[in-house]
């Protein structure tokens, strides 16, 4: 295996590199030219032709010259030169095999699949980002990023009705959004960036705030939007229709329609008044009044959203929430729940307060989401061995849950420098099939990638991480994602290096076994551990994860491992 940064083409072909693979990927340009130089000194100035019985020499005509003219009859060519003829023929057909099957940039050790970095949660101008579309893939390319996900604000919008007209007399803001700035025009931006970045991979999508509620008063200066920032990351929404159902989950302004109590007794009122406003005095000015008061209601009442949640009526627990991974879910969607541990969300915005607390819990309460930040700019206790990553993993190992959640990092990236990160600082390294928008989804649908954080471009790499059965050399190693049944201990590889290939540090790794902290490795980088653990759990599925601290950090996702009866 060549190593690029010790030969004279890695600046040639650096551009078309990602940093997972760069020192794997040129390794067909030297091999070529090896190749052609070889062939052209082998070529045969002239060659022995057989005619009329002697051998002649024959120089095949100049790429310069004039074409030869005339043709040999009854002509053979020599053992000889039919060898010389035979050899360049194959070199020919070799050649192109050279470059178009030569080693799969940096594959996961026996694995097969393709490791590609990936920025995900990237905002752009289209919501409260800095750069286009645009812009942003170029970025990234020059980085060695491989794929990008644009995770635009799909609305920024909060609303306040005075009750009891809520519906007829509200205050609405609205910042920056996919909504405000229009799904067609930001999927176009999409298009375009692609068309001018073929061998990078895009993935449009968007963050979304299903719900809020509304508590205080704003005549005592203690209004607050509650729960206003609790996030899900939603990716591969490639049509804008996506993006409008996406806006239909968000709470509407009530959940008040025309058959609400109000509206009832406002319909009932009304009636009451019509046999008033005939009469004279005091009577008459009754019935305007009850009239007047009874349409504001059926007016408010009219002007209201069907919708299950309203943000009058205090905490709804983890329902929105849920309703709107569902709904993504039949769409065919990945969603991701970001940030849970952010400390950051309770301040004072404008008049009004916003609190959202850290919302770790929703991990549990919530089900059949794609995964969660595992990785990203504050501290994090969810991935710590027994926390609650945990405990919905082993939820789902006893088969109550339909599916695991998976880690990723997530970048909350607006503009380079912004609170000191650059683009590329949080990474999920995704091991694809193919390189290919299908098989980012694929990967990151079903766990095969690593989340990691490094000051780019000093980033850490998870070479290998893999388990296979202890008694077999050749057995099938199974990779983060993936499930390996066993009727033995387990043999678990783990292999970690850093970018550059020179760097070295003292690292720590941590083996994670269901929860159970098994094993920490300490060491210096690169490191390499082949580890068997004794345990066997007869008919039992568990899995196994590692962590490592020491140069960045990488969060892997889990290894599930089912033993036979």
């Amino acid at each position: 295996m060549m190593n690029s940064s010790k030969v004279d083409f890695a600046p040639f072909c650096h551009s078309m590199l990602d940093t997972e693979s760069r020192e794997f990927r040129c390794f067909w340009i030297p091999a070529f030219a090896g190749m052609t130089v070889f062939g052209l000194l082998t070529r045969p100035s002239t060659m022995n032709i057989k005619h009329g019985g002697t051998f002649k020499k024959y120089a095949p005509p100049s790429f310069r010259g004039k074409p030869e003219s005339g043709r040999l009859q009854n002509s053979s060519v020599s053992p000889a030169g039919f060898r010389a003829v035979f050899f360049n023929a194959l070199l020919a057909l070799l050649a192109p095999l050279v470059i178009f099957t030569s080693p799969a940039p940096c594959r996961a050790a026996s694995s097969g699949y393709e490791h590609v970095s990936a920025v995900i949660d990237v905002r752009t101008t289209f919501s409260d980002g800095a750069y286009d579309p645009e812009t942003l893939v170029g970025m990234a390319r020059k980085r060695g990023i491989g794929v990008l996900c644009l995770n635009d604000h799909d609305t920024m919008e909060m609303e306040y009705g005075i009750p009891p007209f809520r519906n007829i007399l509200r205050k609405r803001v609205e910042l920056g959004s996919l909504k405000k700035s229009g799904a067609e025009k930001y999927l176009a931006s999409v298009r375009e960036a692609r068309k001018n970045y073929p061998d990078m991979i895009v993935i449009p999508g968007a963050e979304s705030a299903p719900f809020y509620y509304w508590s205080g008063n704003p005549l005592a200066g203690n209004l607050t939007a509650n729960d206003h920032e609790r996030r899900i990351l939603t990716i591969g929404l490639e049509k804008a229709e996506d993006y409008r159902t996406l806006q239909a989950l968000h709470i509407a302004s009530g959940v008040s329609g025309l058959m609400t109590w109000p509206a009832t007794v406002a319909a009932v009122l009304l009636i009451f008044s019509l046999f008033l406003l005939p009469g004279r005095g005091r009577p008459r000015w009754a019935g305007a009044v009850i009239a007047a008061g009874s349409l504001l209601f059926i007016l408010n009442a009219f002007f209201a959203s069907a919708s299950l949640f309203d943000p009058y009526h205090g905490a709804q627990g983890a329902k929105p929430y849920q309703r709107f991974i569902d709904e993504m879910n039949k769409a065919g969607m990945l969603t991701f729940w970001n940030y849970p541990e952010t400390r950051s969300g309770v301040r004072k915005m404008g008049p009004i307060r916003v609190s959202t607390p850290p919302y770790p819990q929703m991990l549990l309460e919530t089900t059949n989401y794609t995964g969660f930040a595992a990785l990203y700019g504050e501290n994090i206790t969810v991935t710590e061995p027994g926390g609650l990553w945990d405990k919905a993993l082993q939820e789902y190992c006893m088969g109550y849950r339909r599916r695991p959640p998976w880690g990723i990092a997530t970048a909350d990236y607006h503009e380079e420098g912004e609170s000191g990160q650059k683009l590329g600082d949080f990474q999920t390294v995704l091991l694809v099939s193919e390189r290919s928008p299908q098989g980012v989804l694929d990967a990151l649908g079903n766990g095969r990638m690593y989340a990691r954080q490094g000051e780019f471009p000093r980033m850490p790499r998870l070479t290998e991480f893999t388990i296979a059965a202890l008694e077999q050399d050749n057995a099938r190693k199974a990779v983060s994602g993936e499930t390996l049944f066993l009727r033995g201990a387990p043999r678990i590889k783990i292999s970690v290096a850093g970018f550059p290939p020179e760097q070295t540090a003292q690292l720590k790794v941590r083996l994670i076994r269901s929860g159970e902290l098994v094993q920490i490795f300490s060491g210096s980088m690169p490191l390499t551990i082949d580890y068997v653990d004794h345990f066997e759990a007869s008919g039992k599925k568990v899995y196994y994860r590692v962590d490592v601290r020491g140069y960045g950090t990488i969060v892997s996702n889990p290894i599930f491992v089912e033993f036979a009866q």
